[in-house]
């Protein structure tokens, strides 16, 4: 049993029948009869995409891969006697379950956040509220907390002209993740290029109602107003297991796993945004909410359920996302903050949301980080200097090797190399330009010398 619909809870199951074509796979899920990509939500509101859009496989691809599928939602688990109540009362037996719960928005207690018109950008639920409340007419909208799900719901109200102002606690926008001056980048970004009117050190303090139960006023520590119809809360999610049996199940922040995956009770694997690491590998989080951990996870956890033994390992971390038309890419380690023994070095293209900021260890030299705005880089590039721990001389040196920016997009590689030597007192020249023939040459080679002498083949 899979309870979770969602990448992981798919993953674990499309996995577990590649290996087995004789266990019974059961998904259950109430928020959707079908899997559909999360992260697409915002463009099926903006009109995009088409619901068929979302939905990465065709609806007959369970049947046919004897996946059965369950709508309903788990209320009760009894981990001794292995069955699940569901919430109409039917009881369901396991031999092996998988939690694959996912993430809830996290909501602060705020008097009114019951009304009608406050919600989250989580689930399909919540895109059919904003569709539902767009279509009964909101004047202005405001959303609590930055974040990525916070500037994908301004950027959908924005794309039906409907004004929203922004409400950020921190003194530029997701200033605990970005360095400064790309926290910058992103808040002039979203102000300036975009209109949006984005209130900085401003905190949300309560919602009032218009006496029949709807959304009428949004007000902020300090006593000011803001008159809306919608109230976005996106100040974080946190894992969906509030529900469980916490006195049966280890639980920290998430469900405690070890690096198999398994949690504190007999045949109970939890993976996803609902898992927390006991003991991360170096460089990761225990509860990390991105969509490839999920899938990762995912396969571990359906190797293991059917007697594998394998060690989950997400690897150099990587992450990407868009603040409206402004891509954001990070590889390895690429703190906010400067921390002690390390060194960075920033370009930005004067006039222009493009900007890239490499790490790198002080004492060894070793680059760690690959943080980039409006640039594109190569994610097996990146992830093969941090692995090697190449040189940052090297790395700036063969720094066209990372660019995968599309055809006819201006270059600007040898004025980050430039800037490098000002800013170190070095003289590299720029020796590897982009093109994919030279990255494969250089993967090649960094493979082959890593390959025993004795192996026959590339591992």
């Amino acid at each position: 049993m899979i309870i979770g619909n969602g990448i992981a809870g798919v993953t674990c199951a499309r996995h577990l029948r590649k290996q087995s074509s004789s266990v019974e796979i059961t998904m259950i899920s109430g928020e959707t009869d079908y899997h559909y990509s999360r992260p697409a939500l915002m463009y099926l509101y903006m009109g995009h995409m088409r619901w068929p859009d979302l939905k990465p496989y065709e609806d007959w691809f369970w049947e046919k891969n004897r996946i059965a599928l369950r709508k309903g939602w788990v209320v009760e688990i009894d981990f001794d006697k292995q069955v699940l109540t569901l919430a109409g009362g039917d009881l369901i037996g396991y031999d092996k379950l998988v939690l694959a719960l996912g993430s809830v928005t996290s909501y602060y207690n705020w008097a009114g956040q019951d009304l009608d018109g406050v919600h989250g950008m989580v689930t399909v639920q919540d895109i059919e509220a904003m569709e539902r409340h767009s279509d009964e007419g909101i004047e202005h909208a405001v959303i609590v907390g930055g974040g990525l799900i916070g500037v994908e719901m301004a950027e959908c109200f924005h794309t039906r002209q409907i004004p929203v102002t922004f409400l950020v606690r921190e003194e530029s926008y997701w200033n605990g993740v970005l360095p400064p001056d790309e926290s910058k980048m992103v808040s002039d970004h979203i102000s300036a290029r975009h209109g949006i009117d984005l209130r900085f050190k401003t905190e949300l303090s309560e919602i009032w109602g218009d006496g029949a139960g709807h959304v009428k006023v949004a007000v902020a520590k300090g006593g000011e107003k803001f008159p809306c119809q919608f109230v976005g809360i996106t100040a974080g999610v946190k894992p969906n297991i509030e529900w469980l049996n916490f006195s049966d199940l280890e639980v920290e922040k998430g469900i405690l796993v070890d690096d198999q995956l398994r949690t504190s009770m007999k045949n109970v694997f939890a993976i996803g945004d609902c898992a927390q690491v006991r003991e991360p590998r170096p460089g990761r989080r225990p509860v990390e909410a991105i969509w490839y951990t999920g899938r990762m996870m995912g396969e571990v956890a359906a190797h293991n359920a059917i007697g594998g033994s394998i060690a989950y390992d997400p690897g150099i971390f990587f992450n990407s996302a868009k603040f409206f038309d402004l891509e954001y890419q990070v590889y390895g380690s690429t703190p906010a903050k400067l921390p002690e023994g390390s060194s960075w070095f920033y370009w930005q293209l004067p006039g222009a949301d493009k900007g890239i900021r490499l790490y790198w260890n002080s004492a060894s030299r070793a680059v760690t980080g690959f943080h980039l705005m409006g640039i594109r880089y190569r994610h097996e590039v990146c992830e093969a200097w941090i692995k090697n721990k190449t040189s940052i001389e090297e790395v700036v040196e063969h720094l066209g090797l990372a660019n995968f920016d599309p055809e006819f997009y201006r270059q600007h590689e040898q004025a980050i190399v430039a800037a490098f030597n000002a800013q170190e007192g070095t003289s590299i020249k720029l020796k590897t330009r982009r093109g994919l023939p030279a990255v494969q040459r250089f993967l090649a080679r960094l493979t082959s010398s890593q390959t025993p002498k004795h192996a026959t083949g590339v591992r």
